[in-house]
């Protein structure tokens, strides 16, 4: 079993970035894809990127290529979200989650554990 914890949300202005961390506990992490996916107020949930376990592989959605970077720390048990020139609708709670296969996976239903998410504010 995993458990997930976000940090680093906040509010920033259009062309600004932020950082997003992923605290994961469970001795399976370093065997688990990560993903990070959002959710904006009446919109569903979104895939926004993902990193396969030994995290040599990335895959992102078109909205965020080139502008955020996923990564992660194995012997920290940690992944991260490096997230630069945000714009307004990039606004959501953003979530982190762990897949039950150690491949990348954009498909949420892939995704056995997810974390409670960090508000990320983008104002214009």
């Amino acid at each position: 079993q995993v458990q997930l914890v976000e940090s680093g949300g906040g509010l920033v202005q259009a062309g600004g970035s932020l950082r997003l961390s992923c605290a994961a506990s469970g001795r399976t992490f370093s065997r688990c894809a990560m993903g990070w996916f959002r959710q904006a107020p009446d919109k569903e949930r979104e895939f926004v990127a993902t990193i396969n376990s030994n995290g040599r592989t990335t895959y992102y959605a078109d909205s965020v290529k080139g502008r955020f970077t996923i990564s992660r720390d194995n012997a920290k048990n940690a992944v991260y979200l490096q997230m630069k020139s945000l714009k307004p609708e990039d606004t959501a709670i953003y979530h982190c989650a762990a897949a039950r296969t150690s491949w990348m996976t954009a498909v949420t239903a892939e995704y056995d554990y997810w974390g409670q998410g960090t508000q990320v504010t983008v104002s214009a």
